[in-house]
């Protein structure tokens, strides 16, 4: 899916698909009062908004709203928000997915991005927060503008595309979650550049976690399950110092 941009909200340019179509956002939480006002921030920017307030009814709505981001509360009902988010992927489904919590605790935030999360907000939360990192969800996974005239970005044999947000390998396409492609994205407009984990939290994530890199390994490792495979490694771990993308 692409995204457009038209008109101004609060926040910027009103996001839209490509075909002008609004975009569409699930919101689970089951606090009545904060989905309704988070559905009225949403619809503020023009989005089409459902709502669950348990994880199965979650389920059962993304397959049927086939949504373009879902906010996640983790603490639910019946189900925990966790498990939803594996039920969304095991259907096949990459959305991006903004977890909220009333938990202030960092493996919580670790916990929630692992399990296939793409950002993170904890209650309490200013509703213009969540809109931002929504924005940036949906601008990260659906290309609205691209700055460059060649949307290509070319590492050795390995091609990331950014309007399309397709990557390959040696001609062989590689499927990435929004955050996997941001993060690979980070690393080839850096070819051959030591990039701390610092850097890479600040980058990919716009913010730290006190200082817990562990997120920061435990992607690497997933994109060089996907992008080194049986293939000549271009994901390099310098000691000490962070990561590197080069040519073996």
């Amino acid at each position: 899916m692409s995204t457009r941009v038209n008109e101004q909200s609060a926040h910027g340019p009103r996001l839209h698909k490509a075909d002008g179509s609004p975009i569409r956002v699930l919101v689970v939480d089951d606090e009545p009062t904060l989905t309704d006002l988070l559905s009225m921030a949403l619809r503020y920017e023009g989005w089409e908004v459902r709502t669950a307030g348990e994880g199965r009814a979650a389920i059962t709505l993304a397959r049927e709203f086939r949504p373009d981001a879902i906010v996640l509360d983790i603490m639910l009902p019946d189900i925990d928000g966790l498990q939803v988010l594996q039920r969304v992927r095991a259907d096949g489904y990459e959305t991006p997915v903004l977890f909220l919590t009333a938990k202030d605790s960092l493996d919580d935030r670790i916990a929630g991005l692992t399990a296939g999360g793409d950002d993170y907000v904890t209650k309490p939360f200013s509703l213009e927060e969540v809109v931002a990192r929504l924005r940036g969800l949906i601008r990260r996974s659906t290309l609205a503008v691209s700055d460059s005239t060649d949307p290509r970005i070319t590492v050795g044999d390995l091609t990331l595309d950014e309007d399309s947000y397709e990557v390959f390998r040696a001609g062989e396409q590689i499927e990435l979650t929004a955050t996997e492609f941001e993060l690979l994205r980070f690393l080839m407009r850096n070819p051959r550049r030591v990039l701390s984990k610092a850097q890479i939290l600040d980058r990919v994530w716009s913010y730290d976690f006190g200082g817990k890199s562990s997120v920061v390994e435990i992607y690497i490792s997933y994109l060089r399950k996907k992008v080194d495979a049986g293939r000549d490694p271009m994901i390099h771990t310098v000691r000490g110092a962070g990561y590197m993308l080069k040519i073996a």
